[in-house]
């Protein structure tokens, strides 16, 4: 009796599909051989990745100053001996006459004038300056000297007039002019009075004579 196959069972019924699938995986696998590539195995140490910032070094900039150029070697001195003989074909210089009629311009001349530096005037001294005589020879000669004006004195006018002067190391009287005034009448007879004073004993400063301001009070008044 003939034994018969059974269908699910048959191995050679799906023997093509595994032919096919076991052609297709050694295809695959020959093209992955050739398509392989092999790496030489380098050992990197963890420090490799490591990156370090440095610092850069700062470099001084220094400008480079040119030298000078060397000075020039000094002309060479020719010296020529006194048996040199004058060629004749050097210029003549002829003499120049200067008659009475020309007139001859010149430069004017200037005369440069010396700076006067005035001495200092000194508003109090060791020793002040004195009229000759004393307080009481000044008074005399104000009373003395003294025109009363006839308008302020027929209008009653009275007061004190104080005049400021300087006394010269010479005694002299300079710079007179009213500090203090009245009428003008009464102020230009009260500078007429100074101006006209003797010369005073200068005032001195150490021992020698200085210039020293004054200021001298003089009362008009009627009797």
């Amino acid at each position: 009796m003939r034994t018969k196959k059974d269908e699910k069972v048959d191995v050679d019924r799906k023997s093509g599909l595994y032919f096919r699938i076991g052609l297709s995986a050694a295809l695959l696998i020959v093209i992955l051989a050739f398509q392989w590539k092999v790496y030489d195995r380098q050992q990197i140490g963890l420090d490799s990745n490591l990156i370090i910032d440095e610092e850069e070094e700062i470099v001084d900039i220094t400008k480079q100053e040119k030298k000078p150029p060397p000075p020039p070697p000094p002309p060479e001195l020719e010296i020529v001996e006194d048996d040199v003989e004058i060629e004749e074909n050097q210029p003549v210089i002829k003499d120049v006459e200067v008659k009475e009629d020309e007139a001859i311009a010149l430069a004017p001349i200037t005369e440069e004038k010396e700076e006067v530096i005035e001495e200092q005037i000194f508003f109090m001294s060791e020793d002040p300056p004195e009229f000759p005589g004393g307080d009481n020879a000044r008074n005399k000669y104000l009373r003395q000297s003294i025109r009363y004006p006839d308008i302020e004195r027929d209008n009653g006018i009275q007061g004190q007039v104080v005049v400021n002067f300087v006394v010269e190391k010479d005694g002299s009287i300079n710079n007179v002019k009213i500090l203090k005034g009245i009428t003008p009448n009464i102020n230009e007879e009260a500078l007429r009075v100074v101006k006209e004073m003797p010369n005073w004993m200068p005032g001195k400063q150490r021992g020698k004579p200085v210039r020293v301001y004054v200021n001298l009070p003089i009362r008009f008044t009627l009797n």
